[in-house]
């Protein structure tokens, strides 16, 4: 097993396993690698400082990033199965909701930068939770 840091076109950084180093030119090519923070297939290897073990720490380390991610993973699993994904109109169904014109359910979906800046001058409460993609890697 070979592990790296990879880093996407957005600047997050990730570790990944793979089989050997044939793997990971393999499955980048084909952009089956995506950034667990934004999605993005476009993904290169980091700079990664040299492996030094540090027994304990370095494995509770580890443990800690893999509870994180199967809590969000579960919340994820939860507000799919509790909400409406309303994709890239969520702005627009929120405001709706917010103002009466809808009636108030649990919605998910996507919103820019700019939109989310608008809703919350506007007061209208809502979270941000990085989305998983879904993969089979």
């Amino acid at each position: 097993m070979v592990v790296y840091d990879i880093r996407c076109s957005h600047d997050h950084v990730f570790e990944a396993w793979f089989p050997d180093s044939g793997a990971f030119d393999t499955q980048a090519k084909a952009g089956e690698i995506s950034c667990p923070v934004c999605g993005d297939v476009r993904v290169a290897r980091a700079p990664m400082a040299p492996n030094v073990s540090t027994g304990k720490g370095e494995a509770e380390h580890r443990r800690a990033a893999a509870h994180v991610m199967h809590m969000l993973t579960n919340m994820q699993s939860f507000i799919e199965k509790n909400a409406d994904n309303v994709g890239s109109r969520f702005a627009e169904e929120a405001r709706k909701i917010h103002y009466g014109e809808r009636d108030a359910r649990n919605i998910y979906g996507r919103a820019t930068d700019q939109e989310a800046a608008e809703l919350k001058d506007e007061g209208i409460e809502f979270g941000e939770i990085p989305w998983r993609p879904r993969s089979d890697a």
